[in-house]
């Protein structure tokens, strides 16, 4: 595998910047010269890899997705020969369960981006392009543990997008109220949640 360029190292340390100064500050008020303090460079080294600070921000939250998607992928591969119902576990897992490959920095980030949705045009875009690319991975896999538990895959979308709407609000409640809620209780209530909802729906 050939090694990243300058170029790119650089560009993903001031994407990294800007979600350091977002979990601060928030968006709007995340500067160039705080985001080149936050990754250690120069201010005219932001300006010469970025256009503004917009194009930070599709690329910072083009590496959360990248992330997120990655560490699906490493938890599909441990549950290859799975039934459905596991791998369906593995992506609900490796959106919200505890370890070695968890990043609670990267959750606080994208509760920002979250944030920032409500208010920004721009911002909004980027956050419900990667919704729906979640949506998509969990959509798949609730259709093919309902085929497997001879249910109608027509809820599968449905089902998907409450898993999603909890994992969503489980990383809002551990970024605004750290330890309000049990720790590490996310990945055992959704699992529970989903092999209930696939349950529920109308048999073939």
């Amino acid at each position: 595998m050939p090694r990243p360029s300058n170029t790119d190292v650089r560009r993903a340390e001031i994407a990294q910047g800007l979600l350091a100064v977002m979990s601060e500050v928030g968006y709007e008020r995340a500067t160039i010269t705080a985001i080149a303090e936050a990754a250690g460079l120069a201010s005219g080294l932001v300006h010469y890899h970025f256009e503004n600070k917009q194009a930070i921000l599709v690329a910072a939250v083009e590496r959360l997705t990248a992330g997120l998607d990655a560490r699906v992928d490493r938890r599909l591969a441990r549950a290859r020969g799975d039934r459905p119902e596991g791998r369906l576990h593995a992506v609900l897992d490796a959106l919200v369960a505890r370890g070695k490959d968890a990043d609670p920095r990267a959750v606080a980030a994208w509760v920002v981006v979250a944030a920032e949705a409500v208010r920004l045009p721009e911002v909004r875009d980027l956050y419900r392009s990667a919704l729906r690319g979640i949506l998509s991975r969990l959509e798949v896999e609730v259709a093919f543990a309902l085929v497997a538990r001879g249910r109608r895959a027509g809820g599968a979308r449905r089902i998907a997008a409450a898993l999603l709407a909890a994992v969503e609000g489980s990383y809002q409640i551990a970024a605004a109220a750290p330890g309000l809620m049990p720790a590490g209780f996310a990945a055992g209530v959704l699992r529970r949640m989903a092999d209930g909802l696939i349950a529920s729906e109308l048999p073939v």
